[in-house]
C-alpha cells in the first residue's frame, strides 16, 4: 500500500545513497582543506611560506570561511603561523618528549630534527616551609626546609615551558642560581651523588593565565600541558616535586606501547593497568 500522498516509499538502497550526499558538508570540506593544509607543511621547513588565501581557495575550489577555518584550526595547534600583512608560514617543529616503559631510560625532549638545544633561566630561587600538601609529596613535615625555583626552559632561544620545582633543602646546601641553569639531575649527580631512578608523573591539558602567558610569549588562554611530577633517588627517596606548564603549540607527548597477543582492543587500558609509562625532563 502505497504511503499518504501518493509518494513511494524510499527504497533501501536509495537512502543509502542520499547519505552520502553529506559530502559537501561544511565540516567534510573542511576537513578535505585541513588535510590539503598538512600534505603542504610536510613538504616544506620551518619558517617557509604556504599559498596565499587567495590561491588556496582557488585551487581547492571552496569560500575564503572554509578555508579560513582549517587555517585557525592549524594555527590553534602550533602548525601554522598567521603574520598580519606577510602570510601564512609554516610554525616551528614541535619538541617532542616520548613516554616509555619504566624498565628503560627516558630521554629528554628532542627539539628540531632531534638537535634542539635546551637552556634555563632562573626567575626565583628561595628557601621556603614545604607546608602540607608540598610535604604529603616529598613525605616531609610541613615545617621542613625547601629550595623553591622557578624557571624558564628555552629550546633553541624559544621559551617552551615554565617550571616551579621543590627539592628538599638539605639535600641541596648552597645552591646557586648557576647550578639550576644547566642540566638539574646531572648537578645531583656530579655535584651531591644523587642519582635519580624513578618518577611518577602525570599530565593533563590547561590553559594559561596572564603571566603564565606572558612569559612564554603567548596569547592568554592559550593551551598548555601540564605535567606533575615526583622524583626519587635508587633508595626510593623523593628529590623533587616538579610542576611544569609546556606550551601547546610547541610540545606534543608520543607513547611508545609493547602489545601482548590477545590484548584489548585498546592499548592505553593495558598500559593504564600496569602504571608503567612515564616521563622525565631533564
Amino acid at each position: 500500500m502505497e504511503p499518504h500522498g501518493g509518494g513511494r516509499a524510499q527504497p533501501p538502497e536509495q537512502s543509502g545513497a542520499r547519505d552520502t550526499a553529506t559530502a559537501a558538508r561544511p565540516e567534510l570540506k573542511r576537513e578535505r582543506v585541513r588535510e590539503h593544509l598538512l600534505t603542504v607543511i610536510d613538504a616544506r621547513r620551518p619558517g617557509d611560506a604556504i599559498p596565499s588565501e587567495r590561491t588556496l581557495c582557488a585551487s581547492l575550489g571552496v569560500s575564503r570561511p572554509t578555508l579560513r577555518a582549517a587555517v585557525d584550526e592549524l594555527v590553534a595547534t602550533g602548525l601554522l603561523v598567521r603574520e598580519h600583512g606577510r602570510g601564512m608560514f609554516v610554525a616551528p617543529a614541535k619538541i617532542t618528549q616520548e613516554l616509555v616503559a619504566e624498565q628503560h631510560t627516558a630521554d629528554a625532549p628532542r627539539g628540531q630534527g632531534g638537535r634542539g638545544a635546551w637552556t634555563s633561566r632562573v626567575l626565583e630561587l628561595r628557601t621556603v616551609r614545604a607546608g602540607a600538601r608540598i610535604g604529603r609529596k616529598l613525605t616531609l613535615s610541613p615545617a621542613a626546609e625547601l629550595v623553591h625555583v622557578t624557571r624558564l626552559r628555552y629550546v633553541d632561544g624559544d621559551p617552551i615551558a615554565l617550571e616551579h620545582l621543590h627539592v628538599p633543602a638539605d639535600l641541596v646546601p648552597g645552591l646557586t642560581v648557576a647550578d639550576m641553569e644547566g642540566g638539574f639531575y646531572a648537578h645531583l649527580r656530579e655535584k651531591r651523588g644523587i642519582r635519580t631512578a624513578h618518577a611518577v608523573q602525570s599530565i593533563e591539558p590547561t590553559v594559561l593565565s596572564e603571566e603564565e602567558a606572558t612569559l612564554l610569549d603567548v596569547p592568554v588562554l592559550s593551551p598548555a600541558l601540564l605535567f606533575d611530577r615526583i622524583t626519587s633517588d635508587t633508595g626510593g627517596r623523593p628529590v623533587e616535586y616538579v610542576r611544569s606548564l609546556y606550551r601547546g603549540d610547541r610540545y606534543r607527548i608520543v607513547s611508545r606501547l609493547a602489545l601482548r597477543d590477545g590484548a584489548a582492543d585498546h592499548p592505553t587500558a593495558d598500559a593504564t593497568q600496569s602504571g608503567a609509562w612515564w616521563g622525565t625532563v631533564e
